[in-house]
Parts: C-alpha cells; sequence; structure tokens
C-alpha cells in the first residue's frame, strides 16, 4: 500500500478538511502557500491517467475544491495542480491534486 491509500483508509491520520465517498481532503505536510490542501482519491490509481472514463471522481474532486475555496475564502483565486510521473513532479505514485491558495500564485510555475 502506498502512503495515501493509508491515509485514506485512515491507518494515518491527517488534518482532514473535507472528506465525501470517493475522495479525501487534508492540509499538506509542507505547504507551498498559506492554503496548501491536498485532495485524494479513496480508490488507488497511480496518476490522472489510469482513472477510468465513466467515473465521477472528478465530480467527487470538484465538489471538495468548491468546499475549499468556499471554507479558506479563496474568492480572489487558488490553482489546482494534478502532477504525473517524474518529470511532472509527481512525488507520491498515487493520484492527488494540490489545491493552493492565499496569496498570488506567480506564473510559469516551476
Amino acid at each position: 500500500m502506498c502512503i495515501f491509500c493509508d491515509i485514506a483508509s485512515g491507518k494515518i491520520p491527517c488534518k482532514k478538511v473535507y472528506e465525501n465517498d470517493d475522495v479525501l481532503a487534508f492540509h499538506d505536510l509542507e505547504p507551498q502557500a498559506p492554503v496548501h490542501v491536498l485532495v485524494i482519491p479513496k480508490k488507488h490509481y497511480d496518476n490522472i491517467l489510469a482513472v477510468p472514463k465513466g467515473t465521477n471522481l472528478m465530480d467527487s474532486v470538484l465538489e471538495a475544491v468548491a468546499f475549499i475555496q468556499k471554507n479558506f475564502a479563496l474568492e480572489s483565486g487558488f490553482r489546482v495542480v494534478a502532477n504525473t510521473g517524474k518529470d511532472g513532479g509527481q512525488s507520491v505514485e498515487h493520484l492527488h491534486f494540490h489545491v493552493l491558495g492565499g496569496r498570488n500564485l506567480g506564473w510559469p510555475p516551476g
């Protein structure tokens, strides 16, 4: 099992922000912005390309993102990132979305 699977199953505690049947959102341990929340599927997918067509997972992710935006006062803007693969900066091989906000996020990233 991977670390995010252990977090999703409750074996490893986290600072939970949001949860529904499909996803769990929690504070990142190494925040890169004043608000840095991870949204992970409870089911293991290696990356965004591994999610089967026809799943409702993205609906659940968007519900979590909307909750985070509202509850962390991110009306002025935020960023959602899903790193994929080594060159894309993916450090855990379990699909996850970074929701970052609370400051001006420069462009280009990285």
